[in-house]
């Protein structure tokens, strides 16, 4: 009977003892469509280079009711709130892929250069995929702050394997952790997948994050399929209130390879009038090449999706890095 290499626990509406499924039972394509894929679409060429909004140096604190949020490229992103500083997803290496000298190579640099960042109280890692999950930066991290990481299930395995002495708190879907006076974090469900290798695909869970700062709510959607929308209604049912929602717009293309685990844009803006936000960034795109489409594609895409449903653009920003934006 196969085993799960990094978590055991009880069956759930989304494990079955041995791997984590996503409730609409979607799953990652087979071998045979990833080599469709590979060998028979065509990938459009992405530049060398692609610029973003410069290098942000934040403050070293950021207090009162203020919440700060800078963009640092992909995924990644700088909260800062009630004098502590978070971080979601940090990828600084220049290529996502095992041992940092693999897969897509980065186009831009860092919004904000590692050795600018303030002191970090907390790093959420939403999963375990190269382009979320980056050990080598996580390992600097720690050496230099001794943040909390927080993690879905089973991913606190993977990293221990580079960070023995790390404070790692896992957490599942529905559950809510008190960070700091004034601060949670909780887990929400994601439509997606993970794997490191060959031999682990679902054996880590994957998870949207709801940040609660004060008076102010983040929720934060690090890889997402849209699916049937059920999920981004069910965070607007629990978080009537959110002022900012942080939405994956890129990495899209082919649809039929795709369209289980990554949105775009059009779905992003339904995802966005579902949960409710305020206010939208876009992100995952521009910086690693991850699939098919142009480079400039998902933002292009977003502001005719938006003119569509008569949302104004300052609403929903397809975000570049060293964008920052307070609440």
């Amino acid at each position: 009977m196969p085993t799960n290499r990094y978590y055991t626990g009880p069956i759930s509406d989304h494990f079955d003892g041995t791997e984590f499924f996503n409730p609409s039972r979607t799953s990652p394509k087979g071998v045979r469509d990833l080599l469709r894929w590979q060998f028979r679409t065509t990938k459009a060429k992405w530049p060398k280079a692609f610029p973003g909004q410069g290098s942000d140096t934040p403050p070293a604190r950021v207090y009162g009711d203020q919440v700060r949020v800078t963009f640092i490229g992909h995924a990644s992103y700088l909260i800062q709130a009630r004098s502590k500083a978070i971080l979601i997803d940090p990828v600084y290496a220049d290529r996502c892929g095992p041992l940092g000298i693999a897969g897509p190579k980065r186009v831009n640099a860092p919004g904000i250069a590692f050795d600018a960042l303030p002191k970090i109280d907390a790093v959420i890692v939403t999963h375990n995929h190269y382009d979320h999950m980056d050990t080598a930066a996580l390992v600097r991290l720690w050496k230099r702050d001794q943040p909390e990481i927080i993690t879905p299930l089973g991913n606190d395995a993977i990293l221990r394997r580079r960070l023995s002495a790390a404070t790692i708190r896992r957490i599942d879907w529905h559950e809510n952790l008190s960070f700091a006076d004034g601060i949670e974090i909780g887990a929400v469900p994601t439509q997606h997948w993970s794997a490191r290798g060959l031999g682990d695909r679902m054996h880590a869970l994957w998870a949207s994050f709801v940040l609660q700062l004060g008076a102010k709510t983040i929720y934060a959607v690090g890889d997402s399929g849209f699916g049937d929308g059920h999920i981004f209604r069910d965070v607007a049912a629990r978080h009537p209130t959110i002022d900012l929602a942080l939405l994956p717009i890129g990495a899209y293309e082919p649809r039929w390879f795709m369209r289980d685990q990554h949105m775009n844009p059009e779905e992003a803006v339904q995802a966005f009038a579902l949960c409710g936000a305020k206010r939208a960034f876009g992100h995952h795109w521009g910086t690693f090449q991850l699939t098919n489409e142009a480079i400039d594609e998902p933002r292009a895409h977003l502001a005719i999706a938006l003119a569509a449903r008569k949302i104004p653009d300052e609403r929903f920003v397809a975000v570049q890095p060293g964008s920052v934006h307070t609440i």
